[in-house]
């Protein structure tokens, strides 16, 4: 077994230890507790699940601390990731009610069609580090309302979080084996994912990981697989008056959690005529964010990114962009050179001949000028991504033409591109997903649809295409008297 150490961003303080798991014994286990599980009634599963979410409540600002300092966010920011933890209970009890209800209808005379749902068996959860609470309990409560088995990966870089999640189910009363964890890199990864104990995986993470899983799962058919990936979201700032309100929707699109969510923006496209308006609002407005660690006196609206390898890149990054044609707008700069804080960087990238399709997940935010509206459209799309996209100012009709011809499944209009509701459906296009939002709709693949056609007695006859009695009684003698 291999050593697992974890740091805090913000300090570089060693915050857990621990060893690589046995993937083979964690399937094992679950593929042993889950006929029990997917038999108890569903009223019994209900309230283990909440349950869990009564004690991460009971224990929000534990958790919360543990979050922060494993991620680097702020201490207000991983608040409101345990309070998202807690409110997916209910949002995933009324969405399996809603989303997999039992239906009964008539059918022929004396007989009756019903639709109910199954889980799929045993089910693996690959964890991302933004979130490593949130989104891997995005997939892990709804599949365990449905009546899955988990083994859950967290991410290397977030183990103590994932840790701690799962020992909230386990006080929860959630029989040993129906929530497994499993600790390790990407070897571990690997080995989980291609484990034939699996019905499924449940995934949300990089574009590259989930593009590796989806060939993995090529030939497998027979098992679900869900991707929640990345994005190269587009924010357009068009038509407003307001400079000041379009300016803090930006830097909340490209800036909350160091630019560390899906759903953040990329790509800032923006009318030629504002540009020299807007422009200079937007790096007063940056220039005044408070960037520090996550239990500072005053409360910083962004804490250092995950780690110094990260760090690295996204600095690297910037400097690509400014070799190939990008103009800096407001440099990315590293206040400490060991520790993976990041100012906000902001580049101008129009007249860059060939813009990176990629995800540079951090605080960097590309600006492309444009004339027209249809323009604009046509950059925002000019992506293989699709998760999400956001119109600021215009007119309704500009909104209702952009909606219809936004290739992507979060589409806004005066609001960030992150911060969706878990009360919808979640899931990109493209590189972002493979139609299978979570959220709201997570309850559609932690269960599949079986149709029944019933009856309470068996009662049935051929009603065409068959012989008269006396003439098959015939035919019979004279087969007898031939021999």
């Amino acid at each position: 077994m291999t050593e697992l150490v974890s740091y805090e961003p913000a300090t570089g303080a060693v915050l857990w230890r621990g060893v690589t798991s046995d993937v083979d014994a964690a399937v094992s286990a679950a593929r042993a507790a889950w006929p029990n599980w997917a038999a108890a009634p569903l009223s019994d599963r209900i309230a283990k699940v909440r349950s869990f979410g009564s004690r991460v409540k009971a224990d929000l600002e534990i958790f919360a601390d543990c979050i922060a300092r494993e991620t680097g966010k702020p201490l207000w920011e991983a608040r409101n990731e345990v309070e998202s933890v807690v409110n997916k209970v209910d949002i995933s009890v009324k969405a399996y009610a809603d989303r997999t209800s039992q239906r009964r209808f008539d059918g022929k005379p004396g007989t009756r069609n019903a639709v109910r749902h199954k889980p799929h068996g045993v089910l693996a959860v690959l964890g991302p580090y933004n979130f490593p609470a949130h989104l891997p309990n995005g997939h892990i409560v709804p599949a365990l309302i449905a009546g899955n088995a988990i083994v859950f990966k967290p991410s290397e870089k977030t183990p103590a979080v994932g840790e701690m999640l799962v020992e909230y189910f386990r006080k929860a009363g959630i029989p040993d084996g129906v929530v497994n964890i499993v600790q390790g890199g990407p070897d571990t990864g690997k080995a989980l994912s291609g484990h034939p104990g699996l019905d499924g995986l449940l995934f949300t993470g990089s574009a590259q990981t989930g593009i590796a899983l989806n060939r993995q799962f090529a030939s497998r058919p027979d098992k679900i697989l869900a991707l929640e990936m990345g994005g190269n979201n587009p924010v357009i700032v068009w038509d407003t008056h307001d400079m000041h309100s379009a300016a803090v929707l930006v830097v909340q699109s490209a800036f909350l959690s160091a630019g560390q969510r899906c759903t953040a923006a990329r790509r800032l496209i923006i009318k030629q005529s504002l540009y020299d308006q807007f422009i200079p609002e937007l790096k007063r407005l940056v220039d005044r964010l408070v960037i520090d660690e996550p239990h500072a006196e005053v409360p910083p609206f962004m804490g250092p990114v995950i780690d110094n390898e990260a760090a690295d890149g996204l600095t690297e990054s910037f400097l690509a962009l400014m070799s190939h044609g990008g103009r800096p707008i407001r440099h990315m700069t590293r206040p400490q050179p060991e520790r993976p804080f990041l100012s906000p960087g902001i580049i101008d990238v129009t007249n860059m001949r060939e813009r990176p399709d990629i995800e540079l997940f951090g605080p960097l935010l590309q600006v492309i000028r444009v004339e027209t509206f249809g323009e604009a459209i046509d950059e925002a799309n000019n992506t293989r991504f699709g998760l999400s996209a956001s119109l600021i100012g215009g007119t309704p009709e500009q909104y209702n033409e952009f909606w219809a011809n936004s290739r992507a499944g979060v589409v806004n209009w005066n609001q960030p591109t992150n911060g969706a509701s878990s009360a919808a459906p979640f899931g990109g296009v493209g590189l972002s997903g493979n139609h299978r939002p979570s959220a709201y709709y997570a309850a559609d693949y932690c269960a599949f649809p079986v149709v029944s056609s019933e009856a309470d007695v068996p009662r049935a006859m051929i009603g065409i295409g068959l012989r008269d009695d006396m003439v098959a009684f015939s035919d019979d003698s004279a087969v007898e008297s031939a021999k």
